[in-house]
């Protein structure tokens, strides 16, 4: 079975793949042909006519790097030919990395990403000359690998689904990497970036940071060429820490920045009440209550582990460099108030250990303000958390937590 040279390749040209998998798979070094799938025809244009070449801004501690990635080729799958390539891409691919706007992406079309997936993964199991491989999910979903792998696996047949795990296999990711897009020519020259090419009127920004957990892999003597990410056999209690510990934090600081008329989550170092609250936060409310859950799973979750998880956050979520503003942090908020997403969920994980969440009820509360709804706030809750086995009495729990907090919130 060939093991070099490697092929690399990527579906979807936003921050996460840009800057982070085709970055990483660039820096190891281990590949010799970078490939991406775009279906917006400008952007596809502008690279090739850089040469394959583009540029990503990497937000460090100490100030913004300029780093130039490629040569890439990048395919276009709605075009016949770029499609065509695509597929002997795909089947020559050791490494494969979904980076779509969500799992719905995975079938959504005509030329799918689940349908050229999925006719590598028979082309491979016809033919044991080509890589086995390993599929990246980086659409921030506890189960994108299991979604895509059901999706791919439906285009094969059945006498092919008997060993198809051993050619190719799903991996879902903990991405903790902050990274954003910078929109419009005088918006990127104004905040001092570079522009993903000269043809191009955004600018991708992301920080250094780049350890990002994956799936364990389980392909019998398969070396990864991207070196860099950690692999674990049980990626939920991470996901968890994610959810409800840096995207809760994130959120309850980016809320009550915003009410403060604090612009950008940087200027939130400066305001001490603000960082003690969210400290508090880490530590008194989601870490024991993550580390009661997951006791034992990793040494993430001590007390000595998550202090240094929470503290690492900190200094991160107000990073000058990643030019964060508050106005992202705080959008779609209905979605971030919802049972199961970071604000309520977190409350929620407090709750069941025994914690009052009183500080996440103020994120809660001050979410809620910025909600376009003039009905009364439990109503708001109500039509916002539809799960259909919700217990009556918890959700009256929150309700009166977040009620309280609405009094507080000034305070901070």
């Amino acid at each position: 079975m060939a093991t070099a040279p490697k092929t690399f390749v990527g579906f979807g040209f936003g921050a996460i793949q840009a800057g982070l998998m085709l970055y990483e798979a660039d820096a190891s070094r281990n590949f010799e042909r970078l490939v991406v799938a775009e279906v917006v025809p400008g952007l596809v244009k502008a690279v090739r006519d850089a040469g394959g070449r583009y540029r990503v801004n990497v937000a460090r501690p100490g100030g913004v790097d300029v780093r130039e990635i490629g040569p890439i080729e990048i395919l276009n799958p709605g075009v016949a030919e770029d499609g065509a390539k695509l597929a002997e891409r795909l089947a020559e691919a050791s490494e494969i990395a979904t980076a779509l706007p969500s799992v719905d992406f995975f079938q959504k079309g005509t030329n799918t990403v689940a349908g050229f997936i999925g006719e590598a993964w028979r082309r491979k199991l016809q033919d044991q000359s080509l890589p086995r491989a390993v599929v990246y999910t980086c659409e921030n979903h506890n189960h994108a690998a299991e979604i895509l792998e059901a999706a791919c696996e439906a285009r094969l047949d059945l006498g092919e689904r008997a060993g198809a795990g051993s050619v190719l296999q799903f991996l879902n990711t903990v991405i903790g990497k902050m990274s954003g897009v910078v929109q419009g020519v005088e918006e990127v020259r104004s905040e001092g970036l570079v522009a993903l090419t000269d043809g191009v009127a955004h600018a991708f920004l992301v920080e250094e940071f780049n350890r990002i957990l994956i799936t364990r892999v389980r392909l019998p003597g398969f070396h990864r060429g991207i070196a860099a990410f950690v692999e674990k056999d049980d990626l939920l209690p991470f996901e968890e820490a994610k959810l409800y510990g840096h995207n809760a934090v994130h959120a309850l600081l980016g809320y009550l920045a915003m009410r403060k008329g604090i612009p950008w989550m940087s200027l939130v170092k400066d305001d001490d009440a603000l960082i003690n609250l969210a400290r508090e936060a880490f530590l008194v409310e989601s870490g024991p209550a993550l580390i009661a859950r997951h006791r034992g799973e990793d040494p993430l979750f001590t007390v000595e582990g998550y202090r240094a998880y929470a503290e690492d956050l900190l200094e991160r979520m107000t990073n000058p460099y990643l030019r964060d503003r508050t106005a992202r942090v705080t959008r779609d908020s209905a979605r971030k108030l919802g049972w199961d997403d970071r604000l309520i969920g977190t409350m929620r994980l407090a709750l069941d250990a025994g914690i009052r969440p009183w500080r996440f009820a103020l994120g809660a509360a001050a979410a809620l303000e910025i909600l376009p709804d003039s009905g009364a706030k439990a109503e708001v809750l109500t039509r916002l958390w539809t799960v259909a086995d919700t217990p009556p009495g918890r959700k009256a729990e929150l309700v009166r937590l977040i009620d309280e907090a609405k009094a507080r919130v000034t305070d901070y």
